[in-house]
């Protein structure tokens, strides 16, 4: 069976739900238009369904002029891409960066949805945000994706812990959908775990670097269809997957596009290694 690109994710807004592409264009710092939007509370801090189960039941679709968001039982709403003018400071982990205010209106249609103020911003260049030095090179870039640019996952790993699920609940846990993980490509035709020991992948005409797994955390039991929480995947991926306190589901990646120029991956694109690591050692921890 070949190794090819299943499907490929895009998260306009940060948190919230994600769709499914046919195509998309890899940036330096990611997919086009992927996690460009995020949610802050008054005082910057980004907001995400770690704290806000209820971003999960967002649906935001990217259009011509801004972004548009769909909530269970409201009216969509519309937005215009801000004026870049219009910075303000915004702090997600350790980033500590502006972006611009998407203004009074949205921010009023998020608070009465998500029952707390909040404010909508938009990252208009993404080249303000380095990735972690501990893992990325000193010019690698990310938007508001948590760490860097592009996460990926692979089939036969989702289908190996599934078995892990359904042994623990004795066939009473429903097997768990790829969307409780949100990457941003999808793999097919490997074996499980495989994705550990890569360090360098192409897909399609880009190539990427692996720089470290992905440790998970508690958006991931959340059903992204009801935003109610669970005890999986954690607790299965404790037994199999628990390596330095963490629990570990795919793995980061950064594109390396020459000279910075974008790149278009497909959906059945050929996925191919060029370089990998030994097998045995887990997930990147880090790479160097």
């Amino acid at each position: 069976m070949p190794t090819t690109l299943a499907s490929i994710h895009r998260f306009p807004l940060k948190s919230a739900r994600g769709e499914e592409l046919d195509r998309a264009v890899v940036e330096p710092w990611g997919l086009a238009g992927d996690r460009r939007w995020m949610l802050v509370d008054p005082e910057g801090s980004a907001l995400t369904a770690r704290e806000l189960h209820a971003l999960l039941l967002l649906e935001p679709d990217l259009t011509a002029t801004g972004l548009r968001v769909r909530a269970p039982g409201r009216p969509p709403l519309e937005v215009a891409t801000p004026d870049p003018a219009q910075q303000v400071p915004v702090r997600l982990w350790h980033s500590e960066l502006t972006a611009a205010a998407a203004g009074r209106g949205s921010d009023d249609w998020f608070s009465d949805v998500l029952g707390r103020p909040v404010r909508l911003v938009h990252l208009d260049d993404p080249t303000r945000r380095p990735t972690s030095p501990d893992f990325g090179e000193s010019d690698d870039r990310v938007s508001l994706a948590d760490g860097y640019p592009l996460l990926v996952a692979t089939e036969a790993s989702l289908a190996a812990l599934n078995d892990v699920v359904l042994e623990r609940s004795q066939g009473a846990h429903a097997p768990l959908p790829m969307t409780r993980f949100r990457p941003n490509v999808v793999v097919s035709g490997t074996e499980p775990w495989v994705e550990d020991d890569w360090r360098r992948v192409r897909i399609g005409d880009a190539v990427f670097r692996a720089v470290k797994g992905c440790a998970r955390c508690v958006i991931t039991t959340l059903d992204p269809d009801t935003a109610t929480g669970g005890k999986e995947p954690i607790a299965s991926l404790a037994r199999i997957r628990r390596w330095d306190g963490a629990t570990w589901f795919g793995v980061n990646l950064v594109p390396d596009l020459l000279g910075g120029e974008p790149v278009t991956i497909r959906a059945g694109d050929e996925v191919e290694v060029l370089e990998q690591v030994p097998a045995g050692g887990g997930p990147i921890r880090p790479v160097r």
